[in-house]
């Protein structure tokens, strides 16, 4: 899931275009991108859309809903009840027992058969203390989701900032990986500024995040590009894991390849990179 574009569930104009976008994974709004006044709407547009028979095939659908907290969420399940969900996108967070609180309201309100795995926003300063214990309150979590724009704005700081970005954006992946759990980048506010968001982008890649979230089309190839394994990485990737099979033959667990010491971790990295360029 190297890219997700945001799209409004007030916009239904738009969503056969963003499932015919370059997007790995579509994500249906019903949070902030929809006016209060509009929620009954979104949520009967994207019930619709979903409930179809000729939605399309080959996109992750992911819906982020109504914080679990808030008066609206169990509208919104009961809305998507039956219909289908990839990843059911949960924001602002703050503590584990907001997930199994969403969990219970899940089983109770969805249909039987329907299982979404979970994507949880990390948007304020306790949820991101709490980021560890969020990602392992129930197995349905699959991932934690940074949202840098709750996070930041409402301190001050300075997004520009590549240190700022990186505090953050390695506390969230500790986290992520202390639970077991993907971690994925936030939306870059700025359409225009293709620069920086490559930069953001960057430094989120590096730090193994999965991919970024889009507000625009035209950010996707920005996304696919930066996530996307070079042509290089995969071909060591797969000169690892041959030398690694040759090794294990052999009876060797770690062994030198191009001058290089390699063993289990770096097997596993390249495992992983071999299984997302083949994706």
């Amino acid at each position: 899931m190297r890219s997700k574009l945001f799209v409004p569930g007030n916009r239904p104009e738009l969503f056969a275009k963003a499932m015919a976008s370059g997007a790995d994974a579509i994500s249906f709004d019903l949070e902030d991108a929809v006016p209060p006044a509009r929620k009954a709407e979104a949520r009967a547009n994207l019930a619709a859309f979903l409930g179809s028979p000729d939605l399309p095939a080959g996109k992750l659908i992911i819906v982020r809903t109504n914080a679990p907290s808030s008066a609206e969420f169990e509208a919104d399940l009961v809305a998507l009840a039956g219909r289908r969900v990839d990843l059911l996108n949960l924001p602002k967070v703050d503590h584990a027992r907001d997930v199994t609180a969403a969990v219970v309201a899940m089983a109770s309100l969805l249909a039987t058969e329907q299982a979404p795995e979970l994507l949880i926003n990390i948007e304020t300063p306790m949820g991101l203390r709490n980021a560890a214990d969020i990602g392992r309150a129930h197995p349905r979590v699959a991932g934690l989701q940074m949202g840098l724009g709750d996070l930041f704005e409402g301190l001050a700081i300075d997004r520009r900032d590549p240190a700022n970005l990186h505090a953050a954006l390695y506390t969230l992946r500790m986290a992520a990986a202390e639970a077991g759990v993907f971690a994925y980048d936030s939306a870059y506010p700025d359409i225009e500024d293709e620069a920086g968001f490559r930069i953001e982008a960057g430094i989120a890649r590096r730090l193994g995040y999965l991919g970024k979230s889009c507000i625009h089309p035209r950010q996707i190839a920005l996304a696919n590009a930066v996530f996307q394994p070079s042509a290089d990485e995969v071909a060591r990737a797969r000169r690892i894991i041959a030398a690694a099979a040759d090794a294990a033959a052999e009876g060797r667990g770690a062994f030198l390849l191009e001058g290089r010491m390699i063993d289990l971790p770096y097997l596993h990295r390249a495992q992983a990179i071999v299984a997302a360029a083949d994706a």
